[in-house]
């Protein structure tokens, strides 16, 4: 499974974790992603969502 959300596409970032001496590792950060069934196209679909697109209201559920 992918990271990222089928609706905007957002996916995993990179960045540099600083400590407070400055010592610079690389990490992630990762959307919030739910498996939703939602109405693709007319029929109901397992999708992988992030919560920004399920509160925005671009998905409209099956219930």
């Amino acid at each position: 499974m992918a990271r990222k959300c089928e609706i905007c596409n957002k996916g995993v970032s990179t960045g540099m974790q600083v400590s407070h001496s400055h010592i610079r590792s690389k990490r992630k950060w990762a959307p919030n992603l739910q498996r939703v069934r939602a109405i693709i196209n007319g029929t109901p679909k397992r999708i992988n969502v992030c919560t920004r697109c399920l509160r925005s209201g671009k998905v409209t559920r099956a219930v």
